[in-house]
């Protein structure tokens, strides 16, 4: 079969590999429809993460089922949403919701991210994906969801929705920060996400124009970040003390998610986040150490949160709210091209990028 491989930045190729095979009673193959580029993909493309290949690339997939076991809970035919993390949904941290931990496959086990477990997986821009525990991993795509809409329902939406609908449904209308930056489209899907879900108040900060635009699209309040600025109005009130600069005058969001991947946002975030607030971080932070202003949140009562999403736990409320249109998935899509223009595409700068798969 046709798979896309990573072979180093810049270089994507189409090899020809075996096809995947059932292998036992729990398996399904699923034929990618649509691909979604990952914000990761784009920075492993580039170069900016040296992942090492080759390896299958392409994790973010809407499929048909084209072959079943008689236990996989799915029959040829079905369109499924395929979770980028490969679980069982039956050791401890699967029952749990820990999603992103399961016991039966290596650490960090992932479809088109080998380097990450040190096993291939294989990726989801192929002819067919092999799965797993397939009863579990495997949820159905509602008929009333465009699986244009749901491409990127495997990982950055749900990336997105981890940050802002538990505690919107903890804390109904409460307000929300978003600094979009490294993480390009799931801040912009935490943003949309946050004001369809009742957010009183969203405010998405961007010095890129078109995310702002697509964020405005949603609903959201957009503005440019413009860090340097932002930071400089709350020095008159600092008073000098440690404790005084705690209450510095930026105005307060209950919830606050950092998809900027820049340490200087990250602590104007904290800054911004109100006293017993929570703030996500979706960015990933490559260093060793990223500084952080743990008095302020101390002092603050904040409750921070970041690691790798639970993204098959996560899948369906992500698909909820994309019933009947009501999310405006496709205002964070920026391009759609075909597989067979997946190489020349991977690096577009756009917020995400759609692939799909060619008539046989």
């Amino acid at each position: 079969m046709r798979q896309l491989t990573f072979i180093k930045p810049g270089q994507l190729e189409w090899h020809d590999v075996p096809a995947p095979q059932l292998a036992a009673d729990t398996d399904a193959l699923v034929k990618p429809l649509l691909v979604a580029r990952c914000d990761l993909d784009l920075y492993i493309a580039s170069g900016f993460v040296p992942y090492p290949g080759p390896f299958a690339f392409g994790h973010e997939c809407v499929g048909v089922v084209t072959e079943a076991g008689p236990k996989s809970g799915v029959v040829p035919g079905q369109r499924v949403v395929v979770p980028f993390q490969l679980s069982c949904g039956r050791c401890a941290p699967c029952r749990r919701g820990f999603t992103n931990s399961c016991e039966a496959f290596a650490p960090r086990a992932a479809y088109g991210l080998k380097p990450t477990s040190g096993v291939e997986y294989g990726g989801a821009l192929s002819d067919l994906m092999h799965v797993s525990f397939a009863d579990h991993m495997l949820v159905p795509l509602p008929d009333d969801v465009d699986p244009h809409d749901a491409a990127s329902a495997a990982d950055n939406m749900p990336d997105g929705w981890r940050a802002v609908g538990p505690h919107l449904a903890e804390r109904p209308g409460a307000s929300v920060l978003v600094i979009g930056g490294a993480a390009l489209s799931v801040g912009l899907y935490a943003a949309g996400l946050a004001k369809h879900l009742g957010a009183k108040r969203v405010l998405y900060l961007d010095d890129d124009a078109d995310r702002r635009a697509r964020a405005e699209a949603m609903g959201v309040t957009a503005e440019p970040l413009n860090l340097a600025a932002r930071a400089a109005k709350p020095k008159a009130a600092d008073g000098g003390s440690p404790l005084a600069r705690l209450a510095a005058p930026y105005e307060q969001f209950e919830i606050t998610v950092d998809a900027a991947g820049d340490p200087k946002a990250l602590n104007f975030l904290i800054a911004s986040t109100a006293p017993n607030g929570v703030s996500t971080s979706v960015a990933i932070y490559f260093g060793e150490t990223t500084p952080m202003p743990l008095l302020r949140m101390y002092g603050k009562g904040i409750t921070f949160h970041t690691g790798r999403v639970h993204a098959r736990a996560a899948l369906p409320a992500v698909l909820a709210t994309l019933r009947h249109g009501a999310f405006c998935a496709h205002c964070v899509t920026s391009r759609t091209v075909p597989f067979s223009e997946a190489v020349e595409a991977m690096t577009d700068p756009g917020a995400k990028i759609v692939f799909t798969a060619e008539a046989d």
